[in-house]
This record gives C-alpha cells, structure tokens and sequence, in this order.
C-alpha cells in the first residue's frame, strides 16, 4: 500500500462547486463524485474534516449590500451551509461512508452541536467530519472557519478546493498571462493579496504552521494523488 503523506486533513469546499451548470444550487450528481472521491481517501485511511461554503444558495456579504443586516445575512448564510452539509452527508452516508454532520449554531433536530472533543473522536474513529455554520459568529468567512476547525482538530493539512490548479498572480480565467505559483510562503500570499483564502484564515494558518494546498477539485482522483504524495497543486507554508 502506498504510504499517506498525511493522516489527517480539512477540505475547504466552496459552495459554488455543488452547483450544476445550468444554475441549480446543488446538483446531485456533482455532489455524488466529490462524495466517491471523499470515501476513497476513507478507505485509503486518511482522517477528512470538511468545511463547505454556503455561496451557492446565498451569501451574507451579498445581501448586507442589497440592504439587509449584516449579522442576519451572515446567519442566513450559516444556515445555507447546513443545507450543503446535510446534502453531503446523505449522499456520503448512501455510499456506505459513516459521517457526522456538526454545527456551530444549534439546531439539535438535524446535526450535532460542535464539540471538539466529539469532533476529534469522529475522526479518529474514521467518520468524515463536516463543520457546518462557519464559526457560529456574523462576520468571519466558511474560509476562517475551515481554518479555525483544522487547527482545533490537529489536521495535518488544508485542502482549498477550486477551479483552478492552484495559486495565480490573477484570475487565470480572465488574466492569459496570470503566473502559477507551485510554491509561495503565507506571508509572500498576504503581501501580495493573492485571492487564495481571506486575511483571517491565512494568519490563522501561518501562525499555527497549518500548510495548505490549494488545487483544483475538478480534477478527478487529484486528492488521492495527493495524499500519496504527488506534487498536485500550490503548496502555501509559513516561511
């Protein structure tokens, strides 16, 4: 068997990538592959915390600038990503994976109240783990909160799932010439507000020495590459 790199991760989900191409806020058959790939890194023997955004159903940030409270978009938003978990977890749970959904606001009829101590015994006992509700507090990104979780339950690595292949000077998408980073330093990312996570959640990740891959979910089997060891992706450490 091909030894893990790590034993222990989070993956940072966006809510945009549960989206179908025509539009719909969740697509079964997107979700159904990421869950596949999820279960395979189980059954490899890697330990899968998961954050999963909420901007596929609604952004809080967007609808304080349309007018609404900002603390009552920001719950708005916590309970979206409740939405994406339960989604995960039933499809998870329909491939045979065990999995445990725990939320950071209480809602006791659906998921579980967030502990640590929980949250670290579902891991250890091979249960994917998923962080819903951010932090639980108005104003700090699903980002942060991936961040915040990694670092409490000891992962070993953040995975920043996005489009894209990794780190660019700019949008590769809109920018021909944008330069790919393979490697760069937390610092170098805040200096040069590269769009790779918020401010908070990279401090958070270069004050506990928490490295982070960010590589392109898209990519089918790319995470397992990863965890074998196959250099996929941009690698962000603290310098």
């Amino acid at each position: 068997m091909t030894k893990l790199i790590c034993q222990r991760i989070m993956l940072k989900l966006s809510g945009e990538a549960l989206m179908s191409e025509t539009g719909g806020n969740i697509d079964p058959a997107i979700v159904k592959r990421l869950a596949t790939e999820i279960k395979e890194l189980c059954d490899a023997g890697v330990q899968v915390g998961l954050v999963i955004g909420g901007g596929n159903i609604l952004r809080g940030a967007d609808q304080a600038a349309e007018g609404l409270n900002r603390v009552t978009g920001d719950q708005m938003g916590m309970l979206a990503t409740v939405m994406n978990a339960l989604a995960m977890q039933d499809c998870l749970e329909f491939l045979g994976q065990p999995v445990r959904v725990m939320s950071a606001l209480k809602i006791n009829q659906v998921c579980e109240d967030y502990i640590r101590r929980k949250a670290v015994r579902h891991l250890e006992k091979g249960r994917v783990t998923i962080f819903a509700a951010g932090t639980g507090n108005p104003f700090f990104t699903t980002d942060s909160a991936a961040s915040l979780r990694a670092i409490e339950v000891d992962a070993e690595l953040m995975i920043k799932a996005t489009k894209v292949k990794g780190v660019y000077s700019a949008d590769p998408e809109k920018v021909a010439d944008a330069v790919f980073y393979p490697t760069l330093t937390y610092d170098e990312a805040l200096d040069q507000r590269l769009n790779v996570m918020d401010t908070t959640a990279l401090v958070l990740c270069r004050d506990n020495n928490l490295p982070m891959r960010v590589m392109n979910i898209f990519e089918s089997g790319a995470i397992m590459r990863l965890m074998q060891g196959e250099d996929i992706g941009s690698l962000i450490e603290r310098g």
